[in-house]
């Protein structure tokens, strides 16, 4: 036997219903109006931007820390003892000597500008060419490379970082002409307990060239074997000596 309401518990029913949406129509009726938009409400003034003078010609812009004043390599060491840098510094610029070299001070995120040229004289092919690279907090490869009519693996030449992304174009100035790298980059950011929170980011221009955006850099860039982060916190700007006289001038970055 199905249950059949009697007529007074459905009038009940009914009242109540009523009651219920004429209550929920008044409340919705009493709901204040938000407020006729104007363009000052859209508008703030706090903080301010701070005033920096732009660079000419490349030159460093007024907040930047000069890594090389085309005169000595005071903001370098090397490597692997901290000893004085034994590259030569000839004609403002400075060449690929002996052994790995690296900023004194150390950084997080930053934009860095590099310029750079591969040897006059071509010389090798492949990864044998005017071959060096330029290493983000001491880990991260941007490789530098002479990539002008040199075949080579594509995540292997100029622009590339190293091993895993390849550059979106080569962008390449000839062997006697000048390079220029402006680097954006974002470290990466480890938990308390040392896991990965968010992998480092990088965008390179290459000659004024999108070659890397926003690219997630997957780990230490390896020569063999794949990348696996570990923690770390601010840490040096590495210049490779790969046995080829690359050099390198007016070197600047800003700390962000």
């Amino acid at each position: 036997m199905k249950f059949q309401p009697s007529f007074t518990r459905k009038l009940a029913f009914g009242a109540a219903a009523l009651t219920f949406f004429s209550i929920t129509e008044s409340q919705a009726q009493e709901v204040p109006k938000p407020p006729k938009m104007v363009p000052e409400m859209t508008e703030f003034w706090e903080p301010e931007p701070r005033k920096v003078t732009p660079g000419v010609n490349n030159s460093a812009p007024s907040d930047a820390i000069v890594l090389f004043n085309g005169k000595d390599l005071s903001e370098w060491k090397a490597k692997g003892d901290g000893s004085d840098a034994k590259w030569q510094v000839k004609d403002g610029a400075f060449t690929v000597g002996k052994g790995d070299i690296s900023t004194k001070r150390q950084f997080n995120d930053f934009q860095l500008h590099i310029e750079w040229s591969a040897p006059d004289e071509v010389k090798g092919t492949s990864q044998g060419r005017g071959n060096s690279g330029i290493f983000l907090q001491d880990r991260y490869e941007v490789q530098v490379l002479d990539s002008y009519n040199n075949r080579t693996y594509s995540n292997g030449q100029a622009g590339s970082i190293y091993k895993q992304h390849r550059p979106l174009v080569n962008a390449m100035n000839k062997p006697t002409e000048w390079n220029v790298y402006d680097i954006i980059y974002t470290a990466p950011r480890f938990k308390e307990d040392g896991t990965l929170f968010s992998p480092a980011r990088v965008t390179v221009l290459h000659n004024g060239v999108l070659v890397q955006n926003n690219t997630e850099i997957k780990g230490p860039t390896e020569y063999i074997g794949l990348p696996e982060y570990k923690p770390h916190g601010k840490a040096s700007i590495t210049l490779q000596d790969h046995g080829n006289p690359v050099s390198f001038r007016n070197v600047w970055i800003r700390e962000l």
